[in-house]
């Protein structure tokens, strides 16, 4: 086994943090909040520089998403976009690390589409139940100062 080998996971489990970005994605820009808060654990933490204190918790996470909404109650909507998205082991068998980009996208009415935020996304995941959760996000935006890159799958 090489050593690309020993970091894959079932292609299962990959397809399945796939549908959960795809309807994490969903669900905020729809936004429904809690519909989007239930996609974290119940302690789970969205911490992003582009916000002044992380979310944590349940709570947190809905009035988060709520406020997300709300900014975009002016005709704009706005779409988050995950791509290459890298499925990595973490400490067993119900953790993952999961590195991707996240891509926001704006267009208001009679206007071109234009690219809001290009980011990189640190997820921490947990199976809970046979449902995979986010235990923890970390976004790190391209227009800030680099701050080193996690190599170990379990970082």
């Amino acid at each position: 086994m090489n050593q690309i080998e020993a970091h894959e996971v079932p292609d299962l489990i990959a397809v399945q943090v796939m549908r959960l970005y795809a309807r994490q994605s969903r669900l905020i820009d729809s936004g429904d909040a809690p519909g989007w808060a239930q996609t974290f654990t119940d302690d789970g933490v969205f911490a992003s520089p582009s916000y002044p204190e992380p979310a944590t918790g349940t709570g947190q996470l809905v009035a988060f998403a709520a406020r997300f909404a709300a900014g975009n109650a002016s005709g704009t909507v706005s779409r988050h976009v995950i791509t290459n998205v890298d499925v990595l082991p973490g400490a067993d068998d119900d953790h993952l690390v999961v590195h991707a980009y996240l891509q926001i996208v704006a267009t208001s009415r009679g206007e071109l589409s234009r690219l809001v935020r290009l980011t990189t996304i640190t997820d921490r995941l947990v199976r809970l139940g046979g449902t995979w959760r986010v235990a923890h996000r970390q976004v790190l935006r391209d227009d800030a100062a680099p701050a080193g890159t996690a190599t170990e799958s379990n970082a």
